[in-house]
């Protein structure tokens, strides 16, 4: 069904559906019905499983599965609220969505769900099961007709011609390896760069060959092969030399007694072959059986994805890939995200829109302008690597331009005129790049090339006529050099360019080189940004080079310059100057779909300097239009830029970081050792502190102490051997490190490098937390204890601070603005605790708040054999604890006024950026 049909489908699905929705009586035909009727599924019985059976303290059923897109669907009737708890027949209050997430622990790990459906009929929940604490994405039946895309991922729609690419591309990387080392092991010096320079340069010329026997670019199938076979393994080098000479020499400046199995290959030109003059080695046995009988016989190169190949050469050539064992690239899926919102989609719609023209000679004229404006539109991917970006959209383009030419009746416009008219006009002229690695510049040439050639063929077959693709046009738009030093403008002039796009360098801050701090330096014009992450430069070089036009931009980038105190130092200026954000994907994987994955966690982020009124939002792939996208990635929500503020913004207790020891371990004792202490120096027993890190808090590691001597007075150290020897050993450890800063420590053996200790109840803040986590397990702990360095605590805290601070309120907030490691929570006191605006409640509610969470630490000791981490797992916290917390929100809700009914995540945390706002304005 193409969109006009699935539309008006979903319109019948939802007349025949309104007003209906009876759990047990009607839950199977109404699936059946959206799988066949709107999503096509031939036999839904078949693809949909009901009832499926699973074992808990008594026996359940699953109301639906999907297994070939791992979707569980739990059904209520249209009566049930699907954010309200329901009761069990344990008596236990959950909602459909904790209902289905229970289901989930009894399935084997092979049938967890991707993705989880609650529907009562008239609405559906989606849940992401990648992020199962986020919120849902909801979807209304009656605005099905307009949004039924958002549910197609019901339906497994793979495109089977892709994946066909996939296997071949990946194929074809593995024997471009096999060929780089077996000719790497035939060169005299194998490690001067002369010869992988020249290693480099063959392997490219091979594949072009291979591809062009095979895609018929050379006049016949198996003509490389041949010529091959014929010159065997004695002169194949000889042989090589002589090809890549011919192919770089036009047909009337060849020589005139040429052999006929040279003369008949083509000139290539386009520079591939310009240089005849590398370093060739001997070939062997094994060489040419790997070039001529596996590569060449036995392998068809013409159905490779030139966007895929080109990132698969690339990395199958560069040694510190092969070093880590495995290719990285980006999957076309991944490309989609980035340009179809940018354009693409765009494209498409107005020509659909042309293609609904009912008047033959004015739909022609406009299809006709259509395709001139295809080949207008000039793109610049400034960090191009092996130019998948670039290759992708071109092939997309011409795809776009093919399905112009078929809708005006190509096979009879063009029939017999190639001679003098060209149906073509998007090239890869219009596709520029610059990339600092002189072999990727030479893949994504190559690349283009060959996606060229494969949509040459595809318009061929379409008008029906024989176009000629060789000689290649000479192409010098992907420029090699340093992006960040480079005027862009130079390659391609900033009034003529329509779109910037790509994938920059994912560096973190701490990892860059001294030459990548002096790019940041460079394009910052200053050294105040050295905790930006590496790719912030491209955003920064972009967002100046297009300022004043209407270029739009797009790039990828780690999810880190969107959080924590990279948002202010990035975005604040540029925001400043009316820098826009137009589209956004939220936080997601960015899985390279190679041997070896490369799990990053990324945005996308669009933006120009164009003022569009409508914004959108991609969140878990579903779209979102907003009025506004703030830097947090916020929808419509204002601009706000959180500092690294030094106290808490409001009116409440230090949040300060635990104690740093460097001391060899000897301060620290177990729970034995110091038993054993105190038996022998009992007067030192007011000197032991219970000793906390995150780790064994969350995690119930065995007790540990540590020994703060800092108000220790000097005769006792004096006179107590225990506490001498103690000393002694600090001091015989810091004196001898080769650290310069713990040599200097050594002067106070008797202190450590940082004290911080509670005088009073304390709350501990883990730095690192679990995205799994929908609550930050927090410690409220009384009596005398010293945290860690890996801790944040807030000393003197009530049960009201505690209160507010494990509530879903505070925990939206910190997912909001604090920093990543990986994927997992990083909070910050400077970013996430001091610029948190806290509520003005009335005495009653901070008692309730008080009351709730006492509550909540009264259900953990329900567990006392359980550690944080296990209570907290969201699949398996227990009933008690579960209550608890959503007490404790409520509560805290209130103090905010905020409405349990309809608040969501998202319009929480406006709501407390506009507090926020409130509480600057008047400081």
């Amino acid at each position: 069904m193409n969109d006009a049909q699935q539309r008006a489908a979903a319109k019948a699905f939802v007349k025949q559906w309104e007003n209906k929705g009876f759990e047990k009586g009607e839950s199977q035909p109404f699936w059946l019905s959206l799988l066949r009727d709107v999503y096509g599924v031939e036999h839904p019985e078949q693809f949909i499983h009901f009832e499926t059976k699973v074992h808990l303290d008594h026996t359940s059923f699953i109301d639906g599965y999907i297994p070939s897109t791992r979707v569980l669907i739990e059904q209520k009737s249209a009566d049930k609220k699907l954010n309200a708890h329901i009761k069990q027949s344990d008596g236990s209050l959950l909602t459909p969505f904790q209902q289905a997430k229970r289901y989930i622990t009894e399935l084997p790990v092979s049938k967890h769900p991707r993705w989880v459906i609650t529907c009562n009929f008239n609405t559906f929940y989606v849940y992401d099961m990648e992020r199962p604490t986020g919120e849902p994405e909801q979807i209304k039946l009656k605005d099905l007709p307009k949004e039924f895309y958002r549910l197609s991922f019901l339906v497994d729609n793979k495109n089977t011609h892709l994946e066909k690419e996939l296997a071949v591309s990946i194929k074809a990387g593995d024997l471009v390896g096999q060929l780089y080392d077996s000719l790497l092991a035939q060169y005299i010096d194998k490690n001067s760069p002369q010869t992988h320079k020249s290693l480099n340069v063959l392997c490219v010329r091979l594949v072009f060959c291979l591809y062009a026997e095979d895609a018929g670019l050379f006049g016949r199938k198996g003509m490389f092969h041949d010529y091959l076979q014929q010159a065997g393994t004695r002169h194949m080098r000889s042989a090589l030399i002589e090809l890549f000479r011919v192919l770089d020499t036009p047909a009337n400046k060849r020589d005139a007694y040429l052999e006929d199995d040279l003369a008949a290959f083509p000139y290539v030109n386009g520079g591939l072959f310009a240089d005849e003059n590398i370093e060739i080695p001997q070939f062997t046995d094994k060489i040419y059986d790997l070039l001529v009988n596996k590569a060449s016989h036995n392998f068809d190169w013409a159905e490779i994805s030139p966007t895929i190949f080109g990132a698969v050469f690339e990395s199958t050539l560069n040694p510190q890939t092969r070093r880590n064992g495995g290719m990285h690239y980006t999957s076309i899926e991944n490309i989609h995200k980035v340009i179809d919102p940018l354009f693409l989609n765009d494209l498409h719609q107005e020509f659909e829109e042309i293609c609904a023209g009912k008047i033959l000679t004015q739909r022609n004229k406009k299809l006709l302008a259509f395709q001139e404006k295809l080949a207008s539109l000039l793109f610049l991917d400034p960090a191009c690597g092996s130019g998948n970006f670039l290759t992708e959209t071109y092939l997309s383009l011409r795809r776009l331009e093919n399905k112009l030419l078929e809708k005006m009746g190509a096979g009879k416009i063009y029939h017999d005129m190639s001679a003098i008219f060209n149906p073509i006009k998007v090239s890869i002229g219009q596709f520029y790049g610059i990339e600092i690695n002189d072999f990727a510049v030479t893949v994504a040439k190559t690349a283009l090339w060959i996606a060229e050639s494969q949509m040459f063929k595809a318009t061929q077959d379409l008008v029906h006529t024989n176009l000629d693709f060789l000689p290649l046009k000479t192409y010098a738009n992907i420029a090699e050099g340093n992006a960040l030093r480079m005027d862009w403008g130079a390659l391609v002039p900033k009034e003529k360019l329509s779109y910037i796009m790509g994938n920059p360098p994912f560096i973190g801050a701490k990892l860059t080189t001294p030459e990548q701090r002096g790019d940041k330096s460079f394009v910052f014009n200053s050294d105040d940004y050295g905790k930006l992450d590496y790719v912030a430069c491209w955003y920064k070089k972009a967002a100046d080079f297009i300022y004043g036009t209407a270029i739009e931009c797009v790039f990828v980038s780690t999810n880190s310059i969107v959080q924590g105190e990279q948002v202010e130092l990035l975005w604040a200026p540029l925001f400043k100057k009316g820098l826009k954000f137009n589209f956004v994907h939220t936080t997601f994987k960015w899985d390279s779909e190679a041997a070896l994955k490369a799990h990053v966690y990324c945005v996308i982020i669009g933006f120009s300097y164009k003022d569009n009124t409508i914004k959108i939002i991609f969140k878990n792939n579903v779209k979102h239009i907003v009025s506004h996208i703030n830097a947090y990635l916020m929808p419509d929500t204002e601009d706000v830029f959180l500092p690294k503020r030094q106290r808490p913004i409001c009116s409440v207790p230090h949040m300060t970081k635990g104690s740093q020891l460097i001391d060899g371990g000897f301060f620290v004792f177990s729970e034995d050792k110091k038993r054993s202490f105190l038996q022998k120096f009992p007067e030192t027993e007011p000197y032991f502190y219970n000793y906390v890190n995150a780790d064994s808090f969350l995690n119930h590691r065995p007790a540990s102490y540590c020994l703060c001597l800092k108000n220790c007075p000097p005769s006792m150290l004096h006179a107590c051997a225990g506490l001498k020897d103690i000393i002694q050993k600090v001091y015989d450890f810091r004196v001898h490190s080769v650290a310069p800063s713990t040599q200097k420590l050594a002067s106070k053996p008797s202190e450590f490098f940082i004290t911080n200790i509670p005088r009073g109840d304390s709350i501990l803040v883990p730095v690192v937390s679990s995205e799994r986590r929908k609550y930050i397990p927090l410690g409220f702990i009384k009596g005398k204890v010293i945290y860690t360095n890996a801790s944040n605590y807030i000393d003197n805290a009530t049960l009201y601070h505690f209160g507010v601070l494990t509530s879903n309120v505070h925990m939206a907030w910190m997912r909001a603005v604090a920093g990543r490691l990986k994927s997992d929570y990083r909070y910050s006191k400077d970013i996430v605790y001091n610029n948190f605006p806290w509520p003005a409640p009335t005495p009653e509610q901070e008692r309730k708040i008080m009351q709730t969470a006492q509550g909540i630490l009264d259900a953990r000791a329900l567990y006392p054999s359980a550690s944080l981490a296990d209570l907290y797992d969201d699949l398996t916290m227990p009933p008690e604890l579960r209550t608890a917390h959503q007490q404790n929100d409520r509560a805290v809700m209130g103090a905010y006024g905020l409405s349990v009914k309809n608040t969501t995540e998202s319009t929480c945390v406006a709501h407390l950026m506009e507090l926020y706002q409130q509480l600057t304005k008047s400081k």
